[in-house]
């Protein structure tokens, strides 16, 4: 605004609008080829269009005599795709490759914001564009070469068979089969597939063009045409419009196009898009597709300040509770109209199946397909779909349900295992008549029911316990050695060695879990919802084998590598957050599914390069102690570090600050060196600005 005296307008143009080409002028790049080396000077030998579609396709003839040409390579392609014979058909009737094709793709969808303009006289004369296409060269000829190459082998394969005419055919069984209605969800991925639009393309015929020269009269006849004939500014009125009107029609309403979107897979889900939608839609095709999950990581994939009882409201509408783990309902899987696409039964018939083997996962954790098969009387295939929703196989021992017995939930919401308990007694006197189920059927055996509520050690009362011990010991060793030193009265001359036992806050072995007097009454059949035996006692509470730990920790330390590269800041709430986005996005049975607790988490942050900042939280912050740690990538590799370190350690003695004060903060420590495109650098990368504060990603209180 300052320096708007010292812009003066120099000139005023005239803008016509040309409408004599509006819907036949068409912009062609060339994106492979330099601006140097134009293909003015070159003869064209053909043109075609289909204007619907906007295909056009040009037959360039290539300078067979130029140095640069190599002669044996064309005739070799000739008689490749032409053979030794040439007919009309014929791609290159010379028997040398002395032509090439050119084919366009459309480089905008939307042309109505582009147009060709030409300056003249003081007057500046605007056509809007109709197309933009790309030109690029077509190998087509390839595909001809390989179809006449399965031609001449098919024929051979046809003369061996020839000597054997007189055999008489076998008669073969027909079967009949009658195709189903196509849903709708089919008909769009059909529409979308690439058959189907290279189907629609062929059935466009070609309309053939004669090619002019840029120099050609023809071609200076038709560039009049991007002049306007009308030119009489007292009769044209279609731009005098006022001054709102023209800045509406410079700056137009965002209107979203309602353009059919493609319907994406049933493995890809967009986070974004699915937190635009009522809860109860979320949940709903959340489940759909991870099939299985725990309420807690369910929540972990709600957005911030979601209700647990309005979660747990709508997931009770969607899923059904097995072994204190969410689990899809077959309704769900298995909509009204659909089908089996491996045997087509219908989909009533698909749900009776599921909920039987979900109603058996009720009653154990695990599961053998050969005899879901014998009281379903469904096809392996479906069975096994069935299986994969939920569990895992395990050689020679049958399918075992994908997540451990959650002991948290069940205890922390009696009154939902009560509700999900009746209505599993409902559907269980259903699956009696449907599948005529026999009591022992019914019952399960005294291992299945004391396996079907397994008994869990959460793993801080296995340390409490543990760490009770050792102190038990220590006193105990301390007893000793005192009592020994009073006996001997050596006094300062004796050395005593005091051996401190240090317990540390990880998974205790199986022979230091059985030592206490809780561990004894764990089930021999389950630990924790898993079953072991005395030749695999390798994992107790989650515990892993030396090998697989480190596979984690590989695993654990790739994505926060990966997180932190991209986000440079992160709480300790927001990791957890994206730590859980991440699970649901990993396949059954990963290895990251083992249980990763906070400390680990927090462990491998700091290990891979990351450093805690102390952020004075306010006082009247509702966050709790462990959601106001704060991490941040120290050093990365680029410029940026030292800029980056500064901004950190600027936060260290306040959560909040003013741009101005961090430019003054880091100019004295930089300099004048310290340009405003650095500091904006650093501060999107490490920084979010609300109500004109800048705050470290993650501690803004709402």
């Amino acid at each position: 605004m300052e320096n708007e005296d010292d812009d003066p307008i120099i000139q005023e143009i005239d803008v016509f609008l040309a409408k004599s080409l509006a819907e036949k002028l068409y912009l062609f790049q060339y994106p492979i080829r330099p601006l140097s080396m134009t293909y003015d000077r070159v003869t064209h030998l053909s043109a075609k269009i289909k204007p619907k579609q906007q295909k056009v396709e040009v037959d360039v003839a290539i300078n067979t005599v130029s140095p640069n040409y190599c002669r044996s390579k064309g005739e070799q392609i000739a008689l490749n795709v032409d053979g030794a014979c040439g007919d009309e058909t014929s791609t290159f009737s010379t028997k040398l490759m002395d032509k090439q094709t050119f084919s366009s793709i459309q480089a905008a969808s939307n042309t109505s914001r582009y147009a060709a303009a030409i300056f003249r006289k003081g007057e500046l004369h605007v056509t809007p564009l109709h197309g933009l296409l790309q030109m690029r060269p077509s190998f087509s000829y390839l595909d001809k070469a390989d179809t006449k190459h399965r031609e001449r082998e098919a024929a051979n394969e046809a003369a061996g068979d020839s000597s054997q005419d007189e055999v008489e055919d076998d008669v073969k069984q027909v079967t009949v089969r009658f195709s189903r209605p196509e849903s709708e969800q089919a008909r769009q991925r059909r529409v979308q597939s690439y058959e189907f639009l290279q189907k629609k393309q062929a059935e466009e015929s070609w309309v053939h063009l004669h090619y002019y020269n840029i120099k050609d009269s023809r071609t200076e006849l038709e560039r009049q045409y991007l002049l306007c004939q009308n030119t009489n500014t007292t009769e044209n009125t279609e731009l005098m419009k006022s001054p709102s009107e023209y800045l509406e029609m410079l700056m137009p309403p965002c209107v979203e196009e309602e353009t059919e979107k493609p319907v994406s897979p049933s493995n890809v889900l967009s986070m974004a898009q699915l937190r635009t939608l009522p809860l109860g839609d979320q949940i709903k095709i959340l489940m759909k597709n991870v099939k299985v999950i725990p309420f807690a990581n369910l929540m972990g994939l709600m957005a911030a300040g979601t209700e647990s009882i309005a979660v747990m409201r709508c997931i009770q509408q969607v899923a059904m509770l097995v072994q204190g783990n969410w689990v899809v309902k077959s309704d769900v899987v298995y909509p009204k109209e659909s089908s089996s696409p491996h045997s087509g039964v219908s989909a009533e018939v698909l749900c009776r199946g599921r909920d039987f083997v979900m109603w058996k996962f009720t009653q154990d954790r695990w599961v053998v397909r050969k005899e879901v098969a014998t009281v379903t009387k469904l096809c392996q295939e479906d069975v096994k779909d069935f299986l994969e929703h939920m569990s895992v196989p395990r050689v020679n021992k049958g399918w075992e349900f994908m997540l451990p017995y959650d002991e948290d939930f069940v205890k922390k919401h009696p009154d939902v295992v009560q509700r999900q308990t009746m209505l599993w007694k409902g559907i269980q006197s259903k699956l009696e008549k449907v599948f005529s189920l026999s009591k022992e059927d019914i019952t399960p055996k005294k291992s299945e029911v004391s396996s079907a509520q397994p008994k869990v050690i959460p793993g801080d009362q296995l340390v409490n316990i543990a760490r009770k011990k050792a102190k038990e010991d220590h006193a105990q060793l301390e007893m000793n050695l005192k009592r020994k030193k009073e006996q001997s009265k050596l006094g300062s001359s004796s050395l005593t060695v005091l051996a401190d036992v240090h317990i540390k806050e990880e998974p205790l072995s199986d022979d230091e879990a059985m030592d206490t007097s809780t561990c004894e009454s764990i089930n021999n059949g389950l630990v924790n919802g898993i079953h072991m035996d005395e030749s695999s006692r390798d994992s107790v509470n989650g515990l892993i084998t030396k090998g697989e730990r480190e596979l984690v920790s590989q695993e654990l330390k790739e994505f926060v590598t990966a997180i932190f590269s991209k986000q440079y800041v992160l709480t300790m709430r927001e990791l957890k957050r994206l730590f859980n986005l991440h699970l649901a996005g990993l396949p059954p049975g990963h290895i990251l599914f083992s249980g990763i607790p906070d400390k680990m988490l927090q462990e491998t942050v700091l290990s891979a390069g990351c450093k805690q900042i102390l952020v004075p939280f306010p006082p009247q912050s509702t966050a709790t102690p462990e959601e106001q740690k704060v991490f941040a990538l120290w050093s990365c590799g680029d410029a940026f570090d030292k800029l980056r370190q500064a901004l950190l350690e600027l936060f260290s003695k306040g959560h909040r600050m003013r741009r101005n004060h961090i430019q003054t903060q880091l100019s004295q420590e930089f300099g004048d060196g310290l340009s405003k495109q650095q500091l904006d650098k650093v501060l999107k990368d490490c920084c979010v600005c609300y109500g004109g504060m800048w705050y470290l990603k993650g501690t803004v209180q709402s």
